[in-house]
């Protein structure tokens, strides 16, 4: 098997506060060069690890652009791509553009990641309410964490297998916060 670049793999660090930062200041370059298309645009939200205080993460913003419709946000690709990123055009989900930032040869390793998603779908909804439920439960930010650090450590190279072992935990969350949605990734 091939292994991914040491840069790529699943690595943790403690939390820091400046990854609010560092999200505020992409969210507001992402509006400043997209501000003809404020029709597009509906919501970005800081979501995933980087946006829990204290736990740690992989050091990997995670936005999530909330627009009216994915397939009136293709305008959004070009100006994504001049701050940096990436798009994922062969990505498998098409309710979902993705973009990365920091890969190489364009840099050491991920740095960022943007999502972008219709901003009523569960999809969306989803994410913002399992983040803002663990910074308002502690306890179940810490067992999240707990079981990041353990699935890693069984294998720090395969993204998508580590993703999938962690549904189950957030579709516990999601359900404990209400949330009555769709909960697949």
């Amino acid at each position: 098997m091939n292994k991914p670049p040491a840069k790529d793999m699943i690595e943790f660090s403690d939390y820091h506060s400046e990854w609010s930062v560092m999200a505020m200041v992409e969210i507001a370059l992402l509006k400043k060069n997209s501000k003809d298309l404020t029709n597009i645009i509906l919501h970005v939200e800081h979501v995933g690890s980087t946006a829990i205080p204290g736990i740690k993460a992989k050091p990997i913003i995670d936005l999530y652009v909330g627009v009216r419709s994915v397939a009136e946000a293709q305008p959004l690709i070009s100006i994504i791509e001049q701050m940096g990123y990436q798009y994922w055009a062969e990505n498998p989900n098409p309710n979902k553009m993705f973009f990365v930032k920091g890969m190489p040869p364009f840099g050491m390793g991920r740095t960022h990641h943007i999502h972008v998603v219709q901003y009523d779908s569960d999809y969306f909804k989803a994410r913002v309410a399992f983040r803002d439920f663990l910074i308002q439960h502690p306890s179940y930010a810490r067992e999240y964490e707990h079981l990041k650090i353990t699935l890693a450590a069984k294998d720090n190279t395969d993204r998508e297998a580590y993703t999938d072992a962690k549904s189950e935990f957030i579709t516990k969350i999601l359900r404990l916060a209400g949330f009555k949605g769709d909960t697949s990734r």
